[in-house]
Order: structure tokens, then C-alpha cells, then sequence
């Protein structure tokens, strides 16, 4: 009940942010079910193109997590615990808000199936759509239930992991003024992602060099391939802080003046904020270009009517969780930028840093992920 009132009265911006992740949930529970109205007519073949829902539905999670660590009602505050809002309630109560809008975009994933299958006097479709909605077959409950709880269920779980370390950290009554640790991931991202390129190559070395199926045609798609470019992704978003961490750093090289440095210790502070997002995204947007890249115009699209449905879900899931992570290192940031402006720096100083800042992440990734991609498209175009 308390999360329903905090939810109630949260201001605009955070009602729109667990607005983002209803529709979330509501796409990929809609894809989800279309996986298995498409199953119940062709049993052959049904389960990678289920795998290939488990990218929306990671995007998914991972901007649950993001909008909860962000939310104002479960950010933990001085003398909260006086009054029976601990680290543990406050986890609890985040896990609920998560859970609630959850449900509640898998409820609307569920009518507007439903309402496309005619059950609730929608409208009737034909061809490929009438095999994606299993019209003129009942739908078996465990399996509805089954899939439309996977989306609450993994966010739920991952908010209460996520968020049970956040507040604690938060929680201690003294803060180091010691600067950021670097982050060790950075080997560990090299390795996945090398390995990752390595699986994508043998997959479609394997396959007679021809390019995999995406997951909305009515043929398969490639097993290996999905699970090479998801430990790409992995490994880039293992390698993110410590990319962000080594950029900083960079910054402050060769005689630094105040903004260079101002710029590159604030890097350095939130490399593992906006770290990991930022390496999904490289992840993504590296996908996107190997995907065009590979199948390229055609008079004929190579994907279904569902693959955009997933692509807008992983690419705009993706961002909005790097917004959400940029929003929450801004706000860890006010009592720095408070006690600047009282030292005497004026916003023009403070809005250059930040410029530099995005320049210089930009400069990092963009060719990164460029060259993500163009290792990821060449085995499969020859």
C-alpha cells in the first residue's frame, strides 16, 4: 500500500519514467505471446525465435533497475530509518514499485492480444498475422501465464539484488573522500567480447556463409549467432566503466587546465554509473549497423512484423537507460556542484566540463562501436 501511495504521489518526471517501463513490459510480454501463437502452428524451429525475445526482455529489466535506482520515493535519505524505512524497506518497497508496473504492462500485453485474436471483439487478420495470434486455437493458461510472468518476475528479482547494495552503500554515515576506485571489469569485457566475435564467426562459418534469419521471418534463425552477439554485448558492458574510467584519465593528461581536469575527475567519479549503460548501448547500436551492413536494401524487408517491434524496444530501452543512469550521477553530483558555485565557479565553467565530457565519451565510443560492428558484419558477408 505504501508503494502504491509513494507511486501515487511521485512527481511528473518519475511517473513518466515507470510510465517507460509499463510500455516496456507491455511490448515484450506482446512479443512473448506472439512467440507462442506462432509455436503452437509450428512447433519446428519455435525456439530460437524465443531466445530472440530474451534481448527486448533484458533491455527491459535493465531499465527497470535503472528507473528504480532513480525513483525519489525509495532514494534513501537522512533519519528515514527512525521511522521504519531502513536499507531493507526501502529495497522492498522499490522490488513492489517494480513489480506493480510490471504487472501492469503484462496485463496490457495480454488485452491487446487478446483483442487481436478476437477474443475480446477486436479485429480479424489473416496470413502471418493470423499465425502469430493463434486465432482459431485455444491458448494454454500455464504457458500465458508462464511467459507474461518472466518480465516481473527478472525485474523484480534484479531491483531487490541491485537495489539491497545501492542503499546500503548509501545508507553509511560517513563518505570516503578517497577518489573513485578504477573499475577491474575491463580485461574480463576484452575477453567476452573477443570471444564473443570469435562465436559469431564460427556460427556463420557453420551456416554455409549465408546471413541468419532475424526474428521475424517465418524460418528460423541463427542459435549460435544470437548467442555470440549477446556475449559481445556482455563483454562490452563489462568493458564500459573501465572505457569511461580510462577516459577520464585521458582527459587529465599533458597539463590539464580546470575544465580538462574538473571534466576528467568527474568521469572518473562516474565511470561506474554510466559505464555499463554506455557499453550497452555500444552493444546495440553496433548490432544495428552490422545488421544493415549485412542484409542491406532489398525491395524485400528480411524481417517479419514483430522485428521492430523488438529493435524499438532494445534500442529505446537502452537509451532510456542511459538517460536514467545520467540523471542519477547528476544528482549524486548536486552537493559537488553546490559547494563549486559557493567557491566561486561560475555555470559557464560547469557547462564547458560537461561538454568536454560528452565529447570526449563520444570520441571513445563511436569508434568502438564502429569497429564492433564492422567486425561482427565481415564474417557473415563472405
Amino acid at each position: 500500500m505504501l508503494a502504491l501511495r509513494l507511486g501515487r504521489g511521485a512527481r511528473p518526471l518519475a511517473l513518466l519514467r515507470r510510465l517507460l517501463v509499463v510500455a516496456a513490459s507491455a511490448g515484450v510480454g506482446f512479443l512473448l505471446l506472439c512467440t507462442l501463437g506462432w509455436a503452437m502452428k509450428h512447433p519446428v524451429g519455435s525456439l530460437p525465435r524465443l531466445l530472440w525475445c530474451l534481448i527486448p526482455l533484458a533491455a527491459t529489466v535493465q531499465l527497470a533497475v535503472a528507473v528504480a535506482r532513480t525513483d525519489p520515493g525509495t532514494r534513501p535519505r537522512t533519519g528515514l530509518s527512525a521511522v521504519g524505512l531502513g536499507p531493507a524497506r526501502l529495497t522492498t518497497l522499490a522490488a513492489t514499485s517494480t513489480a506493480v508496473s510490471c504487472t501492469l504492462g503484462s496485463v496490457v500485453a495480454l488485452l491487446c492480444f487478446l483483442r487481436l485474436r478476437s477474443d475480446l471483439t477486436g479485429t480479424l487478420f489473416a496470413g502471418q498475422a493470423a499465425d502469430l495470434l493463434a486465432r482459431n486455437q485455444p491458448l494454454p493458461l500455464a504457458a500465458v501465464l508462464t511467459l507474461l510472468a518472466l518480465v516481473p518476475t527478472f525485474a523484480t528479482a534484479a531491483t531487490g539484488l541491485v537495489m539491497r547494495r545501492h542503499t546500503r552503500r548509501t545508507a553509511r554515515p560517513a563518505e570516503s573522500t578517497d577518489p573513485a576506485p578504477a573499475p577491474t571489469g575491463l580485461p574480463w569485457g576484452v575477453a567476452l567480447t573477443t570471444a564473443g566475435l570469435a562465436i559469431e564467426t564460427y556460427a556463420s562459418r557453420g551456416g554455409g556463409g549465408s546471413t541468419p534469419p532475424l526474428p521475424g521471418r517465418f524460418d528460423g534463425s541463427s542459435a549460435g549467432v544470437l548467442a555470440g552477439w549477446s556475449l559481445t554485448a556482455v563483454g562490452l558492458a563489462l568493458a564500459g566503466p573501465g572505457i569511461t574510467y580510462l577516459c577520464g584519465r585521458l582527459l587529465q593528461t599533458v597539463r590539464p587546465g580546470a575544465i580538462r581536469l574538473l571534466a576528467g575527475r568527474t568521469l572518473m567519479a562516474e565511470a561506474h554509473g554510466i559505464g555499463r549503460p554506455l557499453g550497452v548501448l555500444c552493444a546495440v547500436l553496433s548490432g544495428v549497423f552490422a545488421a544493415n551492413s549485412l542484409y542491406g536494401p532489398r525491395d524485400e524487408p528480411p524481417f517479419g512484423p514483430l522485428t521492430g517491434l523488438g529493435a524499438a524496444l532494445v534500442i529505446g530501452c537502452t537509451a532510456a537507460t542511459l538517460l536514467t543512469a545520467a540523471l542519477e550521477t547528476r544528482q549524486a553530483r548536486v552537493p559537488t556542484t553546490t559547494t563549486l558555485h559557493h567557491l566561486g565557479a561560475h555555470a559557464g565553467l560547469l557547462r564547458t566540463a560537461a561538454a568536454v565530457r560528452a565529447t570526449a565519451i563520444l570520441a571513445i565510443f563511436a569508434p568502438l562501436t564502429w569497429m564492433v560492428a564492422a567486425l561482427a558484419a565481415v564474417p557473415l558477408t563472405t
